[in-house]
């Protein structure tokens, strides 16, 4: 939702998202920017310096703790919804953010994410097996693998997911009207659905975190999980539906490292951490806040100030990576900003990692002809601030009988 001044709307527009954020990362680590409303704010883009800013207890993420932006109002979003899509996780400081953190850990761990994976394979197979000769990849495949697998983990009918898939669109429109739309279908829909769990839970990550507590008593407000599950439901499947899509579109315009992938599938974990860097879909991190005078890359930054961190420029980092343009699926020393970084890092990548694996493995496994449908000059990014297509035409001829998967 942020921007940079003047350069940001040429992102928006731009015809070559990638040479755009080389150039960004090119500029200098860190210099003076504009929200979409107009507002003042700084820009960091060099690596060292994000990490800083990301890690620094002087940088806060808490908006309330600064006056000079109204990042609800330039987003769109409604006075009487915005707490809970403003409230995320990644917009608290601690000791409130340790108390959530741990709270949610305690149900959404890494094994649990570990036990989704014979799951994410039967429906990734299922999607494969239905698959055309000629269809969209996105709409068809990289979609809804993740609404699936996010909607069974949080206990969201399936019946519903048509609906709020909807809302969940709206919230990335130009229009503010359809953001309001969207952000108040998705609220009162969670409202109802967290309280129909807390009545009478299931087996599921919802009910879990609806029903947690700590041994002192403390558990989740209504509030907390409301805003919780919208941001678990709108991430679980938006930053994977993205990131299957573009490493898809990556492969199938390098055709080296195509067949090397489909040589070594083993190789396909490494691939993915260097998709995440080039094409994360996170591209912008939640802004940050100077709680006090604070020096960043040889700039001073007064109390007070917002702060974007920009993580696509600062994977595009010259001085931290090398060849930083250069597609390399070997690349040893691959720190990327790809899910963030400190005590905000993504709760999620696990799961979006095991998706995006058994995704590309099965396709490269199922389909050893798999092809651009379009030239990729035809292949167009959505409009706005999320790295997202618009669409991934593809061809092939998909083996049916004898798959070794």
């Amino acid at each position: 939702m942020s921007t940079i001044e003047p350069e940001i709307f040429g992102l928006l527009a731009a015809s070559d998202r990638d040479a755009f954020l080389t150039g960004l990362a090119e500029g200098g680590p860190v210099r003076r920017g504009r929200y979409v409303d107009g507002t003042p704010i700084w820009l960091v883009t060099g690596y060292d310096e994000s990490v800083a800013a990301l890690t620094d207890p002087r940088f806060s993420s808490d908006v309330t703790k600064q006056s000079k932006l109204d990042v609800a109002s330039a987003a769109g979003l409604p006075a009487d919804v915005a707490p809970y899509l403003m409230r995320t996780l990644g917009a608290y400081d601690p000791p409130d953010h340790t108390r959530l953190r741990r709270l949610v850990s305690r149900e959404f761990t890494a094994r649990r994410v570990e036990s989704l994976r014979p799951r994410i394979q039967e429906i990734a197979d299922a999607l494969l097996d239905g698959l055309p000769g000629e269809f969209d990849l996105i709409e068809r495949f990289a979609y809804p693998l993740p609404i699936q697998v996010i909607c069974e983990l949080l206990g969201v009918p399936a019946r519903d997911r048509d609906t709020w898939r909807t809302w969940a669109a709206d919230l990335t429109a130009p229009d503010l009207g359809r953001i309001a739309s969207g952000a108040r279908g998705l609220v009162a829909y969670m409202t109802e659905l967290v309280g129909a769990k807390r009545a009478s839970g299931a087996d599921d990550l919802l009910s879990a975190l609806a029903g947690v507590q700590e041994g002192d008593g403390d558990r989740l407000a209504d509030e907390e999980l409301i805003a919780l599950s919208i941001s678990m439901l709108i991430a679980g499947h938006e930053t994977t539906v993205a990131l299957i899509s573009q490493s898809v579109r990556l492969l199938l315009t390098r055709p080296d490292l195509l067949a090397r992938l489909r040589a070594d599938p083993d190789a396909v974990p490494a691939a993915v951490e260097e998709f995440l860097r080039v094409t994360g879909p996170a591209e912008i991190a939640v802004m940050r806040y100077t709680l006090q005078p604070v020096e960043l890359g040889g700039v001073s930054i007064p109390a007070g100030e917002p702060v974007q961190v920009v993580y696509a420029a600062a994977n595009r980092d010259p001085r931290r990576f090398a060849r930083p343009a250069l597609l390399d699926a070997t690349r040893a020393d691959n720190a990327h900003l790809g899910f963030g970084h400190g005590i905000h890092y993504c709760l999620g990548a696990a799961l979006a990692r095991a998706e995006t694996q058994i995704a590309l493995r099965g396709l490269l496994t199922r389909f050893p002809d798999l092809a651009l449908a379009v030239p990729p000059s035809e292949i167009s990014w959505r409009p706005g601030m999320a790295r997202a297509l618009n669409a991934l035409p593809v061809r092939t001829t998909p083996l049916r009988e004898g798959c070794p998967i």
